[in-house]
C-alpha cells in the first residue's frame, strides 16, 4: 500500500512542478513582450506626435542650430546643437567618473577594512538617492564659482587645446559644470556594478595570482579587471544612460544658448533634455511637436548607446 501510495504521488508532485513551471515560464515571456510593448508605444507616440512639426519645418532638423518651432508660418528648428551639447556633457561625465568609480570600487572591496566599506558602500549607494535639483542647486549655488580658479589654471597652461581655450565664462555656467556635476550624480551607479562585479570574482584566481609572487595591484590588474570588465562597461553605460537624459540639474547649470562650441571653458551650448524642460512650459502650436521630435532624437541616441553596450559586453564574455 505504502508503494503505491508513494509511486502515485511522485506524478502528482512532477505534474504541479510542471505547472509551476508552465505559469513561470509564460509569466517571464509576458514580462519581456510587455517590455517591447512599452518601448514601440513610446516610439510610435514621439513619430505621431513629432509628425506635424515635421512636416511643417523649412529647416533641416538634423542639422540646424536654431530653434523657431512656435510660429504657424514656416517654423524653422532644427536639433543639431542640441544633439551635440547632450552628447558632449554625457562623455565629459562618463570620462570622469568611469576611472574614479573604479578605484572607490576597488577600494571598497579589496583595500578598506570591513567596517570602513560597509560604511563607505551605504554612502555611494546614499548618493543615487539625492534628487537632480539638490544636485542642480549646489553645482550653481557653490559649485561652479569654486571651479574659477581651476578653470583659469586650465586655460594658462591648456590653453593650446582648443577644449581649454579662453576667454573663460565669468559665471561659471560652462559645459565642463554641468559635466562635473554630471560625473557625481553618475558615480554612485557605475561604483555599485564595478563593485558587485568585483566581488564575484573566483577566490581560486586572486589565489593563483598572489602565490606566484603577485603583490596586490598586480593581482587587481591581473584577474580581476579582466573579469569585471563587462560588467563594468555595463555599469558604465547605466550612467550613461543617466547622463544623457538628466534634466533639471542641467537645466539650472548651462546657460539657455543654441550653438555648438567645442570650448569647455566657454557658455554656449545646451541639451536635449534641458531645452525640452525649459521650453515646454511656453511652447504653443508646432512649439509642442517640435520638442517632442527632439525627444525623439534623444530617445533614438539613448537607445543606440545602449544597444552598443549589449553588444561590447556580449563580445568581452565571449571573449573573455
Amino acid at each position: 500500500m505504502s508503494t503505491t501510495d508513494s509511486s502515485t504521488a511522485a506524478p502528482a508532485s512532477q505534474g504541479k512542478r510542471r505547472i509551476g513551471d508552465v505559469v513561470f515560464a509564460n509569466t517571464a515571456r509576458g514580462s519581456g513582450v510587455l517590455i517591447l510593448l512599452i518601448l514601440a508605444g513610446v516610439a510610435a507616440f514621439l513619430l505621431i506626435q513629432s509628425f506635424d512639426s515635421l512636416s511643417a519645418n523649412t529647416a533641416n532638423f538634423l542639422t540646424t542650430e536654431e530653434w523657431d518651432a512656435n510660429t504657424r508660418e514656416n517654423p524653422a528648428f532644427g536639433v543639431a546643437a542640441l544633439a551635440f551639447g547632450t552628447v558632449l556633457a554625457a562623455a565629459i561625465a562618463l570620462l570622469i567618473a568611469t576611472p574614479v568609480a573604479i578605484g572607490i570600487a576597488l577600494f571598497i572591496v579589496y583595500y578598506a577594512p570591513r567596517r570602513l566599506a560597509a560604511v563607505l558602500g551605504y554612502i555611494v549607494d546614499l548618493l543615487a538617492a539625492i534628487p537632480s535639483v539638490v544636485y542642480g542647486l549646489w553645482g550653481i549655488g557653490y559649485l561652479v564659482f569654486q571651479l574659477h580658479d581651476f578653470y583659469q589654471l586650465l586655460e594658462r597652461y591648456l590653453g593650446w587645446i582648443p577644449l581649454f581655450s579662453g576667454p573663460i565664462s565669468t559665471t561659471g555656467r560652462t559645459m565642463l559644470s554641468a559635466g562635473i556635476v554630471l560625473a557625481v550624480m553618475i558615480l554612485p551607479i557605475i561604483t555599485a556594478m564595478s563593485r558587485d562585479v568585483f566581488q564575484q570574482v573566483p577566490q581560486g584566481h586572486r589565489e593563483a595570482a598572489l602565490a606566484l609572487g603577485s603583490t596586490r595591484w598586480e593581482m587587481i590588474r591581473m584577474a580581476v579587471l579582466p573579469f569585471g570588465r563587462p560588467g563594468v562597461i555595463g555599469g558604465a553605460m547605466l550612467g550613461l544612460g543617466r547622463a544623457l537624459g538628466e534634466t533639471m540639474a542641467v537645466a539650472m547649470i548651462l546657460s539657455p544658448s543654441l550653438i555648438i562650441s567645442p570650448f569647455l571653458l566657454q557658455s554656449g551650448n545646451q541639451t536635449i533634455a534641458a531645452h525640452i524642460a525649459l521650453q515646454y512650459p511656453e511652447a504653443t502650436g508646432y512649439g509642442v511637436s517640435a520638442l517632442i521630435a527632439a525627444g525623439l532624437v534623444l530617445f533614438a541616441i539613448t537607445l543606440v548607446v545602449n544597444m552598443g553596450a549589449r553588444f561590447v559586453v556580449a563580445r568581452r564574455k565571449e571573449f573573455s
